[in-house]
């Protein structure tokens, strides 16, 4: 949990704060300070030109002071002083909140800048933080506000309450000193509260979490028809209640000990002013006071306890805000999750192979090894299978050859060279992938493809060849709006009009499936293609044709297969066997059938369900 850990702390994130205001708009920055300072005098100055005006009336003219206006000048200034109260809130409105949408902007870019920074995946596989992220998206969007309106409502506050004491002081220092030992213990108690509410904030974010988990189950259409039949939507609101429940009794304990432990100090300053009056109104009748006095004795005293009221809740506004923001430059400053390139620099084109050598995987110090001593080798230009049960390794050996992880020990070689000494950006541009977890993006038809390759995200040509690569091209051109159609039953297709309401498509597996290839042939020229199930959501007839499209593209190019559907890996250059993290089997199709073993079983074991099934089309 990050928390404001001292005074050193709380100035370097306030520093970072204002330099931040600043940045997102200097103008506006400006302006809302100078509104902000104009308003904390404000108070003051209409109480001290009350009480001169009040000692002047009935006054011998002779004995006024010189330096002073006279009634009508005090008039006069106290009702500019009152229009500009009147004013001025508005206009800092109107600037505050341009500032805050700045601020809000640079934040959400900083943030998911960061965030798109992490070059691996084990911090996004990391509750912590996900947690940690979480409340960073929460104060990148509530943060801003909260923080430049406690910033500079606690400078105007001050002011007030500077002014108004000065005020108050010349009336009876006596009286400055008790209403400011008042305020101490509660701002000393918000400040305590503040601490144990960021520390809750922390604690329930998990169920938070899984809050927003359980309502998008009950709306989300990949999962609705499960929910539906299953009958589930009770028990998903039974969990979604259950911690909203938790989250709410969490937030109710910190509320109650608020309310035990404010109360008593506001009787207390609540007597302190009473007793104030009582005192200045006893002591004007032997003259020692008189009705300016008294009348800006009330309107001080008044107006010292609110503005001391106000300035501990913005100061523990701000405080919060200031944990707040902790998430957010957690996030921003944490280091990169994988090592920069080492000397090589930039990654050349595969020219001879891929490596393998001696690798251990796990995921986390305390974990079971996924992966045990893996060695092999992808030669350029040659096709290679990986087979094996689920949870042999499959997609963790994708995961290291695409460097979203290091291996623990032992090495990954592109033409000689450890991939961790490579530039990532460059290596991953060489290479194609099709995921058996792939994204449907709530994007058009065209989209969904283009960002295979951004860079030719409108290259409408590229978009539709890649299609038509794939077998989804006649599909897409037959949408309502062709590729331009959203593929989305989440999002209205407004197609530029805000106003319009058309819903969007939806594709089925297999014509999923098939765009998802033509996403990853969007990327033309690169050293390795990566087919991770590509067909697993096609009927047999489909899927028949598309791997004879595939051979056709693969050839002469360097590919890496993986599939439970042996019979589509036949024709792989080599097929390799894993087996609990270690390579057991190794060789083409005919020499693994010829040694009988684990590979053999399961092919024989498809084989001879397609045999009892009748099926056709599909070939083993």
């Amino acid at each position: 949990m990050t928390t404001v850990g001292g005074w050193r702390e709380f100035l370097s994130r306030t520093v970072s704060i204002v330099a931040l205001t600043w940045r997102a708009s200097p103008c506006a920055f400006l302006v809302y300070l100078f509104s902000t300072l104009v308003q904390g005098l404000i108070p003051a100055g209409i109480a001290l030109q009350l009480k001169w005006l009040l000692n002047q009336i009935g006054q011998d003219p002779a004995q006024s002071d010189p330096g002073r206006p006279g009634p009508l000048g005090l008039v006069i200034g106290m009702a500019v002083l009152g229009l500009l109260a009147g004013v001025l809130p508005l206009t800092t409105q109107y600037v505050r909140s341009r500032l805050t949408r700045s601020i809000a902007m640079r934040v959400q870019n900083d943030l998911f800048s960061s965030v798109n920074r992490f070059d691996g995946i084990e911090r996004f596989e990391s509750p912590r933080f996900l947690d940690s992220i979480q409340l960073a998206q929460q104060s990148a969007i509530g943060a801003p506000e909260a923080i430049t309106q406690s910033l500079f409502g606690l400078i105007q506050n001050t002011l007030s309450v500077s002014s108004l004491l000065t005020v108050l002081y010349f009336i009876s220092p006596t009286m400055t000193v008790l209403t400011v030992a008042a305020a101490l213990p509660a701002l000393a108690i918000q400040l305590h509260l503040s601490k144990q509410r960021a520390k809750m904030v922390w604690t329930i974010s998990p169920r938070n979490r899984r809050q927003i988990f359980y309502q998008s189950l009950m709306t989300n259409v990949s999962a609705i028809k499960e929910t539906k039949l299953f009958g589930i939507g009770p028990f998903l609101l039974d969990r979604m209640n259950r911690e909203t429940r938790a989250m709410n009794a969490a937030e109710e304990r910190v509320d109650r000990k608020a309310l035990l432990t404010q109360a008593p100090l506001a009787l207390l300053g609540a007597v302190i002013a009473g007793a104030g009056m009582i005192w200045i109104v006893d002591a004007s009748t032997s003259g020692a006071f008189n009705a300016g006095d008294i009348t800006a004795f009330i309107t001080t005293i008044g107006g010292v306890q609110a503005s001391l009221t106000a300035t501990v809740s913005m100061v523990t506004s701000y405080h919060h805000a200031l944990v707040l923001y902790g998430h957010y430059v957690e996030v921003t400053t944490t280091a990169h999750d994988l090592p920069a390139a080492g000397t090589s620099g930039t990654t050349p084109a595969l020219a001879q192979r891929i490596t393998f050598d001696d690798v251990w995987f796990r995921y986390g110090e305390d974990g079971p090894w996924v992966l045990r001593g893996v060695s092999f080798t992808i030669e350029q230009g040659s096709s290679l299978a990986l087979v094996g049960l689920n949870g042999a390794g499959k997609s963790t050996l994708v995961k290291l050859l695409l460097r979203l992880y290091d291996p623990e020990k032992g090495s990954i070689r592109w033409d000689g060279t450890d991939l961790r000494d490579l530039d990532l950006q460059t290596l991953r541009d060489r290479i194609s992938a099709v995921f058996q977890d792939f994204v449907r993006y709530d994007l058009s038809a065209a989209e969904n493809i283009g960002i295979g390759d951004v860079q030719r995200l409108n290259d409408q040509s590229r978009v539709e060849a890649s299609a038509k690569e794939a077998g989804i091209h006649n599909h897409l051109i037959g949408l309502p709006r062709g590729y331009h159609t959203l593929l989305s039953r989440t999002f209205p297709d407004m197609d530029g009009d805000p106003d319009a309401d058309f819903a969007g498509v939806t594709l089925s597996g297999g014509q999923w499936q098939r765009l998802a290839l033509a996403r990853a042939l969007m990327r033309v020229g690169r050293n390795l293609l990566v087919l991770d199930e590509p067909s697993s959501g096609m009927d047999p007839a489909a899927e028949q044709q598309l791997h004879d499209q595939l051979k056709v593209y693969r050839e002469g190019a360097t590919s890496l297969l993986i599939s439970h559907r042996l019979g589509v890996l036949r024709d792989a250059d080599r097929i390799i066997v894993l087996e609990d993290g270690r390579i057991t089997e190794s060789g083409s199709h005919d020499e693994l059938m010829r040694i009988d073993g684990e590979y053999a079983r399961l092919f024989n074991i498809q084989a001879a369900n397609y045999a009892v099934t009748g099926e056709s089309g599909a070939t083993l």
